[in-house]
């Protein structure tokens, strides 16, 4: 039995770039000898990218459940019988449709321990939308299938890490979303997995301000004096480094954020826009907080060269090594934890 992981992965809309950078990715044959890749879909659709991309000599080891991967192949579950219509750069309610049952099943087969990690193609947050997806992306949807309190959207790249305290919310939404618990939260979710998932033995975070110039103490808005800071020294009784509130354009402006392990944004675009421009090519987006492991491309479904054989790969393929190396590091963090737990017992029965 191969003591590869085995990675899932989601292909994301049908109509957009997901199967593309998939294909490009698995097409690299040493890819094999870091996991057993498994991709839930259907192997007429991925067909047909794949003859869009005029990449005849890959193709899929067609399985019916992850107990039978080839470790030697990059495996297909097909999860539907139908044939697709498939309309490249196009939102359709197929699109959607198709990514969801795609997610589900692989969910299923990560939240039952059959694959290692999860890396999810990009889906349309609209076009998903149904009686079994109710949610404002993938992230809190997984959120809820771990049945977890909290989870944290991580942007990772070996330069910039930045997390957010509010997500997929209205931006008339943001201020009365933003509490002393919330970052507090984040906070605890960021720093215990800068130390479980990355390694850093004591991550330095920065956390940015929520109004212009942090506020200016407060003639611009006062979230700074009730709510930032407040966290901020609740976090640092607790052992966490939270240094803060930083304007957020002089922040990224003078590259202050090198200084730092990660960053704590209040909002989506406040972290993800700097973020983007600084690490696109290279950038992961993983879901922090969760008992299993995903990650994704920082990118969306791009229907605008769907079908064109113009998408980087790069992304994907950071997003698959990220799981690989962070389900890993959290395995050989559980057996340090074990070990020092059974050296302190028998320290304890010779005294």
């Amino acid at each position: 039995m191969s003591d590869k992981l085995k990675i899932g992965i989601s292909i994301g809309d049908v109509n957009g770039i997901g199967l593309e950078v998939i294909i490009k990715t698995l097409a690299e044959v040493k890819i094999l000898d870091y996991c057993t890749p498994i991709v839930y879909g259907h192997t007429k659709v991925a067909s047909f990218h794949r003859k869009a991309l005029n990449l005849n000599d890959f193709s899929f080891n067609v399985i019916n459940d992850a107990s039978e991967a080839n470790p030697k192949r990059s495996n297909m579950i097909n999860c539907w019988e139908e044939d697709v219509k498939i309309e490249l750069g196009q939102s359709t309610e197929t699109g959607g449709k198709y990514a969801f049952l795609s997610l589900e099943r692989a969910v299923n087969d990560l939240v039952a321990g059959h694959i290692d990690a999860l890396v999810t193609a990009p889906i349309n947050k609209h076009n998903i939308q149904s009686e079994n997806f109710k949610f404002a992306g993938h992230t809190e949807y997984l959120q809820e299938r771990a049945g977890a309190a909290d989870s944290l959207m991580f942007l990772t790249s070996e330069d910039l890490k930045v997390g957010v305290v509010t997500g997929h919310i209205p931006v008339g939404q943001i201020s009365q979303k933003i509490t002393i618990e919330s970052i507090v939260s984040k906070l605890k979710l960021m720093n215990d997995s800068l130390k479980k998932d990355f390694w850093i033995r004591k991550p330095k975070i920065a956390v940015l301000g929520l109004n212009p110039h942090a506020g200016d103490d407060g003639l611009i808005g006062n979230e700074e004096q009730t709510t930032i800071i407040p966290a901020i020294n609740e976090a640092k009784a607790l052992g966490i480094l939270a240094m803060g509130p930083y304007a957020a354009d002089g922040f990224f402006a003078n590259k202050s954020y090198l200084k730092f392990d990660a960053v704590l944004a209040m909002y989506h675009d406040q972290g993800l826009i700097p973020f983007k421009q600084i690490s696109f090519e290279n950038g992961v987006n993983f879901t922090a907080g969760l008992n299993f492991v995903r990650t994704s491309p920082d990118h969306g479904t791009a229907y605008d060269i769907a079908g064109k054989n113009e998408a980087s790969e790069v992304s994907f393929r950071d997003a698959l090594f990220a799981a690989i190396h962070i389900v890993k590091h959290r395995r050989e963090s559980a057996d340090l934890a074990s070990n020092t737990l059974v050296y302190a017992k028998l320290s304890r029965d010779r005294d």
